[in-house]
């Protein structure tokens, strides 16, 4: 019961059902259908194996307000498209959760950017951490590389390790076509959900964004989205009364597992906490580390500790007042430390199986859990081997 005292884990478990109820609405309804095919009839680049996977990542990109919300809307919208073009689930899972933590790393102006620009404060009670934040994107090189490695996946078509042996979702040739072709019913509330993020964020901020709380808003995004639907499918006749309730309590049905997956993901994480695990990890930083190697170990720590946790804010909590005060005794470029603290924060966050923000894009995108990880692993080991090159070097020039 002490796990349900965390209001963001509840919440965060009954956006996950209620997002299941939303998924099920826009299939109920036609809405995805009618998307694909007015796509296929007026955008034809897109409706392809490349233009799906591209359509995935441009809304990973362009919405950074909060990663669970980035990835719902990339897998929801993409995966229709995916699945009649024979891209598999497990890659549209990989472009959805790397273009989500990835990205709101990377910009300052969102959740993500008010927790770490307020770490800052605290850690060096200095009056240009804002300053410090933008200046850190330079030196967040997971995040910076992996983004730019997803692109060229999807455009060079590079597979490797598990993902060459994905298969597409089978699907009967006619389940995404429709007589009435139309991208509003499908666009339309999803437009609502993205743009009641900055709306909660701002209510629960008491008038500034970036003070609102991350699980609160995207809960009332969810939940402002299924009244919506009720609303505007009833004034449209798209679905009856009782269809919608039907699909309501089935998409929370469907949710269930994955549910239990995020509750289980939340036990474990609080157990590692309990044992001290992330601060054992911590102290082994402030030994007789080379000034010049701080910044990779700093990084590698915090990527273990993000991955046994599967949380990168509760990483960035623990890391980023014992990284700054180390990069102050040692004189090191601040920036270059934040940097490499974000960064492995993100990559364990990435590539950990207990992760809201992994379990979330699978079940967006529709595959498992255990499959997403397996294929996504091999591409992120490669960015994080480089990402621990950089931060030698850079260290190595630096100090």
């Amino acid at each position: 019961m002490g796990l349900f005292s965390e209001g963001w884990i509840t919440k965060t478990i009954l956006f996950a059902l209620l997002v299941g109820s939303i998924i099920r609405l826009l299939h109920v309804s036609a809405a995805v259908s009618r998307f694909v095919s007015y796509l296929n009839t007026k955008h034809k680049s897109i409706d392809s194996p490349k233009g799906s996977l591209l359509l995935a990542y441009f809304l990973g990109v362009v919405i950074f307000i909060e990663s669970s919300i980035t990835a719902l809307v990339a897998g929801s919208v993409a995966r229709p498209l995916c699945d009649k073009n024979g891209v598999s689930r497990e890659k549209l899972a990989f472009v959805c959760d790397s273009t989500s933590a990835p990205i709101c790393s990377l910009i300052p102006f969102n959740g993500w950017g008010a927790l770490l620009l307020g770490l800052i404060v605290a850690s060096t009670q200095s009056a240009n951490a804002l300053t410090l934040l933008i200046t850190s994107i330079l030196f967040n090189f997971y995040s910076l590389m992996v983004v730019v490695l997803v692109l060229m996946v999807i455009v060079f078509d590079i597979n490797i390790g598990s993902m060459k042996h994905t298969k597409p979702h089978p699907i009967e040739p006619s389940a995404y076509s429709h007589d009435n072709p139309s991208p509003w019913p499908m666009v339309v509330p999803i437009v609502v959900m993205i743009a009641m993020v900055p709306l909660s964020l701002y209510y629960t901020g008491k008038g500034n964004i970036l003070e609102g709380s991350g699980s609160t808003s995207v809960f009332y995004a969810v939940l402002a989205t299924l009244a919506f639907i009720y609303l505007y499918y009833r004034l449209t006749q798209t679905i009856t009364h009782k269809a919608y309730f039907e699909a309501l309590y089935g998409g929370i049905a469907d949710m269930i597992p994955i549910a239990l997956i995020l509750l289980l993901a939340f036990l474990i994480g609080g157990v590692i906490k309990e044992l001290g695990t992330a601060h054992y990890l911590a102290s082994l930083l402030e030994g007789n580390i080379s000034p010049m190697l701080l910044p990779m170990m700093i990084f590698i720590v915090s990527a273990i500790m993000a991955f046994a946790t599967g949380t990168s804010w509760g990483t960035f909590s623990i890391m980023m007042p014992i990284a700054l005060t180390l990069g102050g005794n040692f004189e090191l470029y601040l920036p270059l430390v934040i940097g490499a603290v974000i960064s492995g924060g993100v990559f364990g966050d990435h590539v950990s199986p207990i992760s809201d923000t992994t379990i979330i894009s699978s079940m967006a995108s529709g595959c498992e859990p255990i499959a997403h990880v397996k294929t996504q692993m091999p591409y992120a080991l490669i960015v994080a081997f480089l990402t621990s090159l950089l931060y030698g070097i850079v260290g190595w020039i630096m100090v």
